[in-house]
């Protein structure tokens, strides 16, 4: 496995992807202090400033386009996984982020690339605020360990061991086990389930995931009883932090 560090990357996805066109394969990583051009979810602008974790891991999952959201819940829950077991009370929400109460802790984006209907090439990206300014939105790994006195994880160095390790551990228990075994792991980390949510022009109730990672919702008429489960593809709805 080879590991490429940088003061300063647009993107570690992108410098990711470079590296695997020259010929590097499945494990490469590349970690950065700063990007000047992360991209979160749908290609949004990620705050990606000195003090927190960036870092990409390329995957060669070959496995069918259809699987692609399993992708999402393995590496994730094994983060979170990972994080728990060092006392880090980190939970899932919907569909790539990972928070602390209502406050967001950092985030997994999944890149593809296809061919002859299989998932090829797989870069994962995280980011987890250590000691990075945030937002309200926001909290930092560092305030965390520091009140709940963690002194397993002191470093940046340590949180991005953590985070390869969550990624690799997840990825490896889904291709020797499959979905089924992760998915209740999986939804037990959820936030919002048996919650209330407002799904267009009615109101829902959180009831999971589906193994491809749809979300689950039951649809409410007003006097509160269940009419029909809908699912929903990431994208399709949000889910806030308040």
């Amino acid at each position: 496995m080879s590991l490429y560090e940088y003061d300063v990357v647009n993107s570690t996805n992108r410098v990711l992807w470079d590296l695997l066109a020259q010929g590097h394969r499945e494990g490469t990583t590349v970690i950065a202090a700063r990007q000047d051009a992360g991209r979160g979810q749908w290609g949004r602008f990620w705050q990606s400033e000195p003090g927190g974790l960036y870092l990409s891991v390329a995957l060669e999952p070959q496995c069918p386009v259809a699987e692609g959201g399993q992708l999402m819940l393995c590496t994730t829950w094994g983060i979170a996984a990972v994080l728990r077991h060092y006392g880090v009370p980190v939970q899932i929400k919907w569909f790539n982020d990972l928070v602390i109460g209502r406050q967001k802790l950092g985030g997994i984006l999944i890149e593809t690339r296809m061919a002859q209907g299989q998932i090829s090439q797989a870069v994962v990206g995280v980011g987890i605020n250590w000691e990075n300014s945030v937002p309200e939105t926001g909290i930092t790994l560092k305030s965390v360990v520091t009140q709940r006195n963690i002194p397993s994880i002191t470093r940046l160095e340590e949180v991005g061991a953590i985070a390869l390790n969550g990624i690799l551990a997840g990825y490896s228990y889904w291709k020797i086990h499959g979905i089924d075994p992760i998915l209740p792991a999986y939804q037990s980390l959820l936030t919002r389930i048996g919650t209330p949510i407002q799904i267009h022009q009615s109101s829902g109730q959180v009831l999971g995931v589906t193994a491809n990672g749809h979300l689950r919702v039951m649809e409410l008429d007003q006097a509160g009883n269940a009419v029909t489960e809908l699912q929903f593809k990431p994208g399709d709805i949000q889910l806030g932090y308040r």
